[in-house]
Order: structure tokens, then sequence, then C-alpha cells
């Protein structure tokens, strides 16, 4: 009985661990992307043309980082895909003005 109740222990804190590092990885990457993203969309004057959507991505990005110093980092990637979408949807704004 008591073999059982460890060996469960081990098993739940490793599914724990590692389904928490995959965020971490999840989030790292999604970050990355959100930055080239909104490095992409300032290059391309979005803060000047698409000011809603550069301020939106920027604010999303910024929340990101914020949400990836605190525990948990799924919300974290969350708002970086935001902060994606913000900047795509300004890249296709500028797209259609040219």
């Amino acid at each position: 009985m008591v073999k059982k109740s460890i060996t469960f222990l081990i098993v739940l804190i490793f599914f724990t661990l590692s389904l928490s590092g995959c965020y971490y990885f999840s989030a790292t990457k999604e970050m990355k992307a959100a930055q080239q993203s909104l490095s992409q969309l300032k290059a391309a004057g979005g803060d000047k043309v698409v000011p809603y959507e550069y301020t939106l991505a920027e604010q999303y990005l910024e929340v990101s980082k914020v949400e990836f110093s605190e525990p948990g980092y799924k919300p974290a990637a969350e708002f970086a895909r935001r902060s994606t979408a913000a900047s795509q949807a300004g890249l296709a704004e500028i797209q259609k003005k040219k």
C-alpha cells in the first residue's frame, strides 16, 4: 500500500513538472515570435501607419513578459500569441494601404 502511494506520488510529480516545462518552452517560443512580428511591424512603419495594431501588439507583449515572470507560463504564451496576431493584422493593413 505504501509502495503504491509513493509510486503514484512520484509519477504525479513527474507529470506535473513535465507539463509546466512544456508551458515554459511554449511561452518562450511564442514570446520570441511576438517580438519578431512586432519588430517587423515597426520596421514597416506600423507605429505611424497603424498605431492601434502597433500599440495593441506592444502592450500584449509587455503583459506577456509580466505573466512570464509569474508562476504558470500558459497566460504568457496566450498574450504572446495575441501580440503576434495584432502585429500580423497591422502588417496586413499596411499591405492593403500600399
